[in-house]
């Protein structure tokens, strides 16, 4: 059973990694900002949990798999990411946006089964194409 401490922890880095992306898109003035981000992360890291938690409660009764409720998280979250996408005369708006989205949302659910390492990884990768790769686009293109 997962402690109260590792899921404190689990939640808090959720939190603080969830931000980190939604720090940067507010700074860009994106459709979802630092509070969407953090609460997609934080959200899917206490789906994560639950999905442990009820695996490792119901493990005598078979046929309990944790990634059906993570595979609902990656199928539903496809939803709130479209709400940002806008389409106009101009082209096509929000397609960066609704990807940080999914991204924080396979964030929390790694930092939720405790995949820290993976988690830190991402958000670094994440933050620094979200950050730096416009710019060099730009010099390109």
């Amino acid at each position: 059973m997962i402690d109260l401490v590792t899921i404190v922890i689990r939640l808090f880095i959720s939190v603080l990694l969830g931000s980190l992306i939604g720090l940067e898109r507010e700074r860009k003035k994106g459709s979802a900002g630092l509070r969407t981000h953090l609460l997609v992360c934080m959200g899917s890291t206490l789906i994560m949990l639950t999905s442990i938690y009820m695996a490792e409660i119901y493990k005598n009764m078979g046929g309990i798999d944790p990634g059906r409720i993570a595979a609902g998280v990656v199928t539903g979250i496809g939803f709130l990411g479209a709400g940002t996408i806008i389409r106009s005369s101009e082209g096509v708006r929000g397609l960066t946006t609704a990807a940080s989205i999914w991204v924080s949302a396979a964030i929390g659910l790694a930092v939720g089964c405790g995949f820290i390492s993976g988690a830190l990884i991402v958000t670094l990768i994440s933050y620094l194409s979200l950050s730096f790769l416009k710019k060099i686009e730009k010099d390109i293109f």
